[in-house]
């Protein structure tokens, strides 16, 4: 199979040229089949948004920034999905709090283990963790429960973007900060989390490395931002929003 190519003036470009990555990286064996599943329920939370990220967003990554700056063993999971969408949004990061990666996965074996590692040192990530698991997450029946204990077992913050919901309760039993990308509000994931961010990864991403280049050396915000942070009334306003972006859309669509 070849890939489509799409013209740059389709009203779609962006998301199609993301699809056509992502099908492609199922065949080399980057992503998992059902990736694509998860990737089209968030393509469709991402639709009530207005495809764009939302004050709600920008304030759960801003405090997710401040997070990872307070951390001591501040870390990002990487997943197939992770790794097709946002690579070097991922390295950016990583480089600019500094946090370790780490890949893990549901649909787990050793090669695909071997081809996502790959990948992401291909884009340019030094130090990814993953390929050798020593230790062991409780309360996961999946092999996602292997991980390092240098990295995922020992850190006190962690990033998820993409995560599932088994995994995201686990990590918060073990007494981690979890930070959630998820453009859905209703998941476990984002119910489960310390911090939940409704918003798509490229865009999130992005913007906590902002966040993490204006919160360094303000330690006095940063705890500031923490304590007033309120993750269940957030996600409230989230819902609220999708809400009233239904109603006006409907409402101009009758004219």
């Amino acid at each position: 199979m070849h890939r489509m190519e799409v013209s740059e003036n389709h009203p779609r470009y962006r998301s199609l040229t993301i699809r056509e990555r992502m099908a492609e990286l199922v065949r080399d064996g980057v992503v998992a089949e059902t990736g694509l599943i998860a990737h089209g329920r968030g393509e469709a939370f991402d639709y009530l948004l207005g495809e764009r990220t939302i004050p709600e967003a920008e304030r759960a990554e801003k405090v997710a920034a401040a997070l990872m700056l307070e951390a001591i063993n501040p870390l990002i999971s990487i997943n197939g999905n992770v790794a097709a969408l946002a690579p070097l949004e991922i390295i950016a990061l990583a480089e600019a709090v500094p946090a370790l990666m780490e890949v893990n996965l549901f649909h787990r074996s050793e090669e695909r283990m071997r081809k996502v590692c790959d990948y992401m040192e291909g884009k340019g990530a030094i130090g990814i963790l993953g390929r050798s698991p020593d230790a062991r997450l409780e309360g996961i029946a999946s092999g996602r429960a292997l991980c390092t204990r240098r990295g995922l077992y020992s850190a006190d913050a962690v990033l998820v973007p993409l995560e599932d919901g088994d995994r995201a309760e686990a990590l918060v039993k073990a007494e981690k900060i979890v930070m959630a990308i998820d453009l859905n509000p209703l998941s476990r994931t984002s119910r489960t989390a310390t911090v939940s961010i409704v918003d798509e990864v490229t865009r999130a991403i992005p913007n906590i490395v902002r966040f993490v280049g204006e919160l360094k050396g303000r330690t006095s915000v940063r705890k500031e931002l923490i304590d007033q942070f309120d993750n269940r009334a957030n996600l409230i306003s989230v819902g609220r929003r999708i809400c009233e972006n239904i109603r006006e859309s409907l409402g101009e669509d009758k004219g």
